[in-house]
């Protein structure tokens, strides 16, 4: 299990980050429209799986905001933005916001990403909904980058995802 905080106090996912070098664990999630989108639908793609708890705090919102801003200037990646919000709540967020070169999916169905990524919330008052994460894969859907924000309420490192990229 992975320990983090929440807003300081201790809390705990249900396992580890993919490791580097592997190859990313199939997904299928639910986009804004109610169709089903998996890992397989970006075969070729590099991807930044930008994974938190909820659009409806601060801090989850502004890492939409920023990975939209930065996706615009990356060649051949997708960023995907990943939560157990329901998609009608992530439309309506990116309806309102402009949010154009990220794209909001949704767990809310089965929890499965969150299990198969292991960056479920076990303990606390956010159990059951996503850690604050960052994966980053390649073209193969290896992972090359991750990060599991050891503090909820703080933001990823930017930077060092998008420098994985290079």
């Amino acid at each position: 299990m992975a320990q983090i905080t929440l807003k300081g106090n201790a809390i705990q996912t249900i396992g580890e980050l993919p490791a580097k070098g592997t190859k990313a664990p199939d997904f299928e999630l639910i986009k804004n429209d109610l169709s089903k989108v998996s890992l397989k639908d970006f075969a070729g793609k590099r991807l930044v799986l930008n994974i938190f708890p909820s659009l409806d705090t601060g801090t989850c919102a502004a890492s939409v905001r920023q990975f939209n801003k930065l996706a615009a200037g990356l060649e051949n990646t997708t960023v995907l933005c990943i939560s157990r919000d329901l998609p009608f709540a992530q439309a309506r967020f990116c309806g309102t916001e402009g949010i154009e070169n990220a794209i909001t999916v949704s767990d809310f169905a089965t929890g499965k990403f969150g299990k198969d990524y292991q960056l479920e919330i076990a303990t606390g008052p956010l159990a059951n909904l996503h850690s604050r994460s960052v994966v980053v894969l390649d073209e193969k859907h290896q992972v090359i980058y991750t990060q599991q924000v050891p503090e909820i309420v703080d933001e990823p490192n930017y930077d060092a995802a998008l420098a994985s990229l290079k």
